[in-house]
């Protein structure tokens, strides 16, 4: 399994034996899973996005959206709770060129990818169980 690093954006091969959640990153020797949302920019959206495994779901949001600072937390709550998956945020302002790029029309939006490909998206706030809903929906659709 390859898992792109929180930290540093190395790419990491861990052993399928191996939990890839207490793997270390083997450039800055952090861990190189995070059950947090890891921060996406221009520069590092699509290495993290093509290069992981792992199905990423991404969160593309703004400071000034009502909305966006509602979900935030549920985001970040199924995060914590979802080993098999990675989570991303975009800040619409400062990545406009990905935001583009994505045709981010609506904010939120989330989009979940699977190696590189964008499997589903969904755009507005969720709840909790929404949420959890929308990401079964996009897992069977994986097969």
């Amino acid at each position: 399994m390859h898992i792109v690093c929180s930290q540093c954006g190395a790419i990491n091969r861990i052993p399928e034996a191996r939990n890839h959640t207490q793997a270390k990153c083997g450039k800055c020797q952090q861990a190189a899973y995070s059950s947090h949302p890891v921060e996406l920019t221009d520069n590092s959206f699509y290495r993290f996005v093509e290069k992981n495994d792992l199905p990423v779901i991404v969160d593309f949001w703004a400071s000034w959206c009502g909305p966006c600072q509602a979900m935030a937390p549920v985001f970040t709550n199924i995060a914590k709770q979802s080993e098999s998956l990675l989570f991303a945020k975009v800040n619409t302002e400062q990545a406009q060129k990905v935001s583009a790029e994505a045709s981010i029309r609506s904010i939120p939006t989330l989009i979940f990818f699977h190696q590189g490909k964008e499997i589903d998206r969904i755009s507005g706030g969720l709840s909790e169980s929404q949420l959890k809903n929308w990401i079964m929906q996009c897992l069977q659709k994986l097969g």
